[in-house]
């Protein structure tokens, strides 16, 4: 059945002696290997659909870092980046080696990295078929004449095997956990793929900046006809994939993209889409790549057929489709592209008080990249009833095992010596905040981003915030003028001066963690705070 010469495959590094070892196969090979293995069945489009079992989300409390002479002085160490002791990791790994030597296991080689400059060899070893389908899918497939004899990192994923927390210096029975200097990524105890692919983000989070001055980014990317690359970064919610899902160009990927010295390029050979309310009418793009060969995670079908309910989340949520990128029309392949000449970061505040577009200064890029704001809206969550600000550095702060300091510097330093436009764009609320305003429309947005990216916004007036600092333009083509500063849009406007100071002093406030690390220009680009403003 093998698509490749198993006789390829060394494997003595890891002792691993499985009871049957399948190694390289093909999408349909996978497919079958699910099915017979009762794994998942096959939705009416063709993908396989799986259920992922209890976890069907990543566990950011059980991932863990090795702490060691590599990462003891170099990990952003604390609730993000878990420090896990070498001497339980060799154990641990010894354990799982014996589970899987009892077992059939599948094993993939790939890369990550889509840039021939910065090509990372990883192997995945999976107790399923189905995780294996996800590293074909998520992951940069190799020709089969390019496969190496040995791959740089390896990740093992052992969902059927659970720790015990009382031996294994684990917090309950799943685990992540990173060992930079083995190059080893073992996850155990979830079958949640997720898990697979954000553990080689944060890798490539580590070695990029401090190995290549290559700044690692969680946002998505496109590019233009004429060349014109745009990045977008974003909480969930903020419109992130919406928005950068443009017919008119091209799709360099959705989710992580490295920015070296002369280029941009995707870490990954796929998409990882949450599915939630999906529509052919909404997402065409994304619907119409749920296909044989996709993998479907967590959704429920209609009664008595084989059609997905995408707005059945009696599983999670988190509902979610794995396919490859070229299962998008406009996808560039290789997915590479210049350097940027505009920057968007997106946030959805429910406040009603940043400005629906604004050109940000190198120092507020900085700081806007280190704070990661958006807010969570009543109704998202059991027991939200008021809007809950959230802060995530960098647009990813899960995923980041060097300090946030570190990515802002090297973004200023980026877009300083290339002159790139960094954009903040409120998609959240306008005319007052979440329940007295109103969400601004998706078509006023579009048109922002468009006069952006064309250059037209460039030569517009600009006025600045009182308070946020934040250069707001006067005119944009396709966009009433009235809108394009927040205040004018609020019937109280005393009621306005105060929900931004609000807003100002929670910025500041979370501001203060990264206060001793950042540099001057961030701290010139803070917001002011009016005192005794009623």
């Amino acid at each position: 059945m093998n698509s490749v010469n198993v006789n390829h495959l060394d494997l003595s590094y890891l002792k691993l002696s499985a009871k049957a070892v399948k190694y390289q196969l093909s999408v349909a090979e996978l497919v079958e290997e699910a099915l017979k293995n009762g794994e998942g069945t096959l939705a009416d489009s063709g993908a396989l659909a799986v259920d992922t079992g209890k976890f069907t989300g990543r566990s950011p409390k059980d991932r863990f870092i090795v702490c060691d002479e590599l990462t003891e002085e170099a990990v952003w160490w604390g609730d993000i980046n878990i420090k896990f002791a070498p001497k339980h990791f060799d154990a641990l790994l010894e354990k799982v080696i014996a589970h899987l030597n009892q077992k059939e296991v599948y094993v993939r080689d790939v890369y990550a990295g889509a840039s021939k400059n910065y090509q990372t060899s990883i192997r995945v070893i999976t107790e399923n078929a189905f995780q294996n389908l996800f590293a074909n899918n998520l992951f940069l497939r190799y020709n089969h004449q390019e496969i190496p004899l040995s791959t740089e990192w390896t990740i093992i994923a052992a969902p059927s095997f659970n720790a015990d927390p009382r031996t294994d210096g684990t917090r309950q029975e799943n685990f992540s956990i990173i060992n930079f200097s083995k190059k080893m990524i073992l996850i155990g105890g979830t079958a949640y793929t997720g898990e697979i692919k954000k553990g080689i983000f944060s890798v490539l989070n580590f070695i990029l900046p401090l190995q290549k001055n290559t700044l690692s980014m969680h946002c998505s990317a496109n590019v233009g006809k004429d060349g014109d690359t745009a990045i977008f970064f974003g909480l969930s919610g903020t419109g992130k994939t919406t928005l950068s899902a443009d017919p008119n160009r091209g799709l360099i990927g959705d989710d992580e993209h490295g920015w070296s010295d002369t280029e941009i390029f995707n870490f990954e050979g796929g998409c990882y889409a949450k599915c939630v309310d999906l529509t052919q009418e909404k997402e065409p793009q994304i619907f119409n790549a749920i296909k044989f060969g996709s993998l479907l995670e967590n959704t429920n079908y209609f009664k008595g057929t084989r059609t997905v309910d995408f707005a059945n989340i009696e599983k999670t949520e988190n509902t979610r489709v794995a396919y490859p990128i070229h299962y998008i029309d406009n996808a560039v392949l290789p997915s590479v592209a210049a350097i940027p000449k505009n920057i968007f970061f997106l946030t959805a505040d429910a406040c009603g008080v940043l400005p629906p577009i604004s050109k940000l200064t190198p120092g507020q890029a900085m700081f806007h990249f280190i704070s990661g704001y958006t807010a969570k809206v009543a109704g998202t969550e059991a027991g939200v009833t008021e809007p809950q600000l959230t802060f995530s550095a960098c647009f990813g702060k899960a995923f980041l095992p060097l300090h946030p300091a570190m990515y802002a510097e090297l973004l200023g330093e980026k877009m300083q010596k290339h002159k790139v436009n960094v954009w903040l764009v409120n998609t959240g609320w306008s005319g007052g905040a979440y329940g007295v305003g109103q969400r601004m429309k998706l078509s006023y947005t579009r048109a922002m981003i468009t006069a952006a990216l064309n250059g037209s916004l460039e030569s517009a007036d600009f006025t600045e915030h009182t308070i946020f600092g934040l250069m707001m333009p006067t005119h944009c083509a396709g966009v009433p003028s009235e809108i394009l500063n927040p205040r004018n849009t609020w019937y109280d406007k005393n009621a306005y001066d105060f929900k931004a100071n609000e807003l100002a002093i929670a910025f500041l406030n979370n501001y203060k963690q990264f206060e001793a690390f950042s540099s001057e220009e961030i701290q010139k680009a803070l917001p002011k705070v009016v005192e005794n403003i009623l």
